[in-house]
């Protein structure tokens, strides 16, 4: 027996699937068209690969919109959406979507207390919930290469400022690893390789 078999997953310090979920907010064609803080083809590509690492190892997804019901914007990039799944989506006029009622309400039903977040822009529709989550309680954890702001040094003093009220920055790669945890878990092993494949980050050999 190796010494995470004997740990409570749903207890563990670190991220595990049964007590972590996924917060993805407004990836939407005007907020992705508005990012300058890293190329928005490789924004699209790694919030996708965020979205299948949820799905593999079956964390919760929350998913919400801002502006779609009322004509204003668009709905979330099929891409994203795809990859997603049929999942329910929360739209709200609220910039902070931790004051939308709804989408509050769904994110206590998932009972757990890590957050994984990604949203557009990080100075606002990121940083606002993720530090209203923190002051509930919430372990909040940025994903910082799936995130983007309207400018490096908006992304960077947002991710600065969440980080200082608590909120724990992560990757692709380190959720992907602390999730996995053990090679041992085989029926996710191939999600994860895959992820890990189209990130670059493993070499495709076969």
């Amino acid at each position: 027996m190796n010494r995470f078999s004997a740990r409570d997953p749903m207890r563990d310090h670190l991220l595990t699937p049964q007590n972590a979920a996924l917060i993805v907010i407004d990836y939407q064609p005007t907020q992705v068209n508005s990012i300058n803080s890293m190329p928005r083809a490789s924004l699209v590509h790694n919030i996708v690969l965020v979205a299948k690492l949820a799905k593999n190892y079956g964390l919760p997804i929350i998913l919400s919109t801002v502006n779609v019901k009322n004509g204003s914007n668009h709905d979330t990039i099929p891409v994203l959406k795809e990859a997603l799944g049929n999942i329910p989506s929360y739209d709200r006029s609220t910039i902070n979507a931790w004051e939308d009622e709804a989408f509050y309400q769904a994110v206590k039903a998932t009972k757990r207390k890590k957050l994984l977040m990604a949203a557009l822009w990080t100075e606002a529709c990121l940083s606002f919930p993720a530090l209203d989550a923190i002051l509930e309680g919430y372990d909040v954890y940025p994903v910082v290469d799936a995130v983007g702001g309207t400018s490096p040094l908006a992304h960077e003093t947002a991710l600065r400022r969440m980080e200082q009220a608590g909120a724990q920055l992560t990757t692709i790669a380190q959720v992907a690893c602390e999730l996995q945890r053990d090679w041992a878990r085989k029926e996710t092993v191939p999600g994860f390789v895959e992820v890990m494949v189209e990130a670059g980050i493993f070499l495709q050999l076969k």
